[in-house]
């Protein structure tokens, strides 16, 4: 099973002319929802590469009892995943206000909401047992995320962190036990950049360079999402894996990064070496930017078994 720990959201979308000044109004036409939160977008992920076979791939996360936090549990559910550990909080639900503007350029605020309240604890052994993988990212308090990774690790399962969206908090000794902590540490340029230079390894402006000095001082293969470039993994011997992107003229690029974790994930599960592991999970990213929304391009298994078989 794979056990994703982390967030839930709602995402309301509005497309302006411009991205409004402090103090403006600017008018969109309408505002679209999507689901979102980077726990739920990798769960997703995950359970399509799965086949969507219940059971296998286990929510943990916290919503509101509200409209939007009913209808994230139902999607979860429609994609086969588990969400006994969805807990009901007194808090609203999560939400991401987005405005796009004409040129793509966008500006985000997060309301976190329930996601906060999301305790370690939530992560019952039970659920820990049957697990063979687990997925983090940084969109839940920290210090509990911490918690069901050291849990995760001394009951033997594979701790994947996604250390996406970098913290505004940007303390070494955090940072030093979530490395630690993790198997797989999953980034892009900038966040291998960023959490670099928070541990104090010498980088330069070198991402691969900072992946390698992290593995080599904290000890987690980490792997780099390149956009077009692909992916590379930098392991603590030195080896370096390059699994490449296919070409494509994206439509979206949102949820290509959650896509790459859930179907990472699912291939570890399922046995997969690292590199086959991350050819699939980037084939997998490159489709899900074919269709506007995170979760809505996501590849189901025979999609993306038919676009791998194109070579």
């Amino acid at each position: 099973m794979i056990v994703v720990f982390g967030s839930i959201n709602m995402d309301l979308v509005a497309r302006v002319p411009r991205i409004a000044r402090p103090g403006e109004t600017v008018l969109s036409r309408r505002a679209d929802s999507f689901f979102g939160g980077k726990g739920a977008n990798q769960a997703v992920a995950a359970a399509r590469i799965g086949q969507g076979r219940p059971g296998r791939v286990a929510m943990v996360g916290a919503v509101g009892d509200d409209p939007f936090g009913e209808a994230c549990r139902k999607n979860l559910e429609d994609n086969g995943i588990d969400v006994q550990a969805v807990k009901v909080a007194d808090e609203p639900t999560g939400c991401a206000f987005i405005t796009v503007d004409e040129a793509g350029e966008n500006a985000i605020t997060v309301a976190s909401g329930a996601n906060m309240v999301l305790r370690s604890t939530d992560l019952s052994d039970s659920l820990l047992s049957e697990a063979s993988v687990l997925v983090l990212q940084m969109e839940v308090p920290l210090a509990d995320s911490l918690d069901a990774a050291a849990r995760a690790r001394r009951a033997g399962v594979r701790v994947i962190w996604n250390f996406a969206p970098v913290p505004p908090t940007k303390e070494r000794s955090g940072m030093a036990e979530l490395l630690q902590a993790t198997d797989v540490l999953v980034v892009n340029e900038h966040e291998a950049l960023a959490i670099a230079e928070i541990v104090g390894v010498p980088a330069g402006d070198d991402y691969l360079q900072a992946a390698a000095a992290v593995t080599k001082d904290f000890g987690p293969t980490c792997i780099v999402t390149a956009g077009a470039r692909g992916a590379y993994a930098v392991s603590r011997d030195g080896t370096r894996i390059h699994a490449a992107a296919r070409p494509i003229t994206p439509v979206d690029t949102t949820g290509a990064g959650d896509t790459f974790v859930g179907v990472l994930a699912n291939g570890f599960s399922e046995g997969l070496e690292i590199g086959p592991a991350m050819e699939r999970a980037c084939a997998a990213a490159s489709l899900s930017c074919l269709t506007p929304g995170a979760q809505a391009g996501m590849p189901q298994r025979e999609a993306l078994e038919r676009y791998l078989a194109q070579g």
